[in-house]
């Protein structure tokens, strides 16, 4: 007995999907009927198999400015990659930001570029700069949140798609960082935040709601429900905030429970429209997860 990814039914004879390898009923069982990853490597210039990434694209009256999203299209690659987009990003944000202050020595250009700050909020540029933009003086910050992306990333973008991922990603990563700079702001303080934290917490906030129970494996050594996992990491930074201040030990934890807020919210509301989440986190066959966080998250 086993249930199927896309509607939860109990199914005797479930059926596997060679591209995934996810578990479907036979209303889902076709790569097309539950949005499979892998119709991203079919050759289908004729668009057979539409995931819809972008309904609005192929709609009459888009507009001069529509985009061609459909399967062989000019954007086709991003529908279900959008994890590795932003995984990218990362790490080219990270060699600029290198490049800035090692090579050109420039420490208030990248202050300007890259860091959103209390006492600049009108930058707006960095308040999407800063996501994708992680701590230059060493690999730890950008390497646990490219290895939280990584497992975490892919799941919940197979579940709601491309698109919503997007939106998810990008909205709470920004709104995080407001939260962070905008409350320590109020507080009479200045604060200066960067990483991609607040939206990898928003990410695993909706797949805690999604299914709970989901196991993973902290540091790929620790087995733990998901639900455990974000608790504690909820307890740990509410508590550090009320002990330290908002960004104790200089990480932006204000920015983690707004992230972390924004998930479980959004995964309530996709739990009502009957959206379910994967029993267990596997990718490429493997189990795994991992967490990790001039004020960084």
């Amino acid at each position: 007995m086993a249930q199927c990814d896309v509607c939860g039914q109990d199914e005797n004879m479930p059926y596997q999907c060679r591209m995934c390898g996810g578990t479907f009923c036979a209303e889902h069982r076709l790569p097309e009927n539950h949005s499979c990853p892998g119709l991203n490597k079919w050759n289908d210039p004729k668009g057979v198999f539409d995931s819809g990434f972008d309904d609005s694209a192929n709609k009459q009256g888009g507009g001069r400015f529509s985009v061609d999203t459909s399967p062989g299209g000019p954007l086709s690659y991003f529908r279900g990659n959008m994890t590795f987009v932003f995984l990218t990003l990362m790490v080219g944000t990270f060699i600029a930001e290198v490049f800035v202050i090692n090579v050109m020595g420039d420490a208030q250009l990248f202050s300007e570029l890259f860091v959103l700050q209390s006492t600049h909020i009108g930058r707006v540029w960095t308040w999407v700069t800063s996501i994708f933009a992680h701590n230059p003086t060493g690999f730890t910050h950008i390497l646990f949140n490219g290895i939280a992306l990584y497992f975490f990333g892919p799941v919940l973008e197979r579940r709601i798609g491309s698109k919503k991922f997007t939106a998810l990603f990008l909205g709470s990563g920004i709104l995080a960082g407001l939260a962070q700079v905008g409350i320590v702001a109020m507080m009479g303080s200045t604060s200066a935040v960067l990483g991609a934290s607040g939206a990898i917490m928003a990410v695993m906030g909706v797949l805690t709601v999604l299914n709970p129970n989901m196991k993973i494996l902290i540091y790929f050594i620790i087995p733990m429900p998901l639900w455990l996992a974000t608790a504690l990491f909820a307890v740990y930074s509410g508590f550090a905030s009320v002990i330290g201040g908002a960004g104790a030990g200089g990480v932006a934890q204000l920015a983690h429970l707004t992230g972390l807020g924004i998930g479980l919210l959004y995964g309530a509301k996709l739990k009502r429209e009957g959206k379910r989440g994967p029993s267990e986190l596997d990718i490429g066959g493997r189990r795994g997860g991992g967490m990790g966080g001039r004020r960084r998250f």
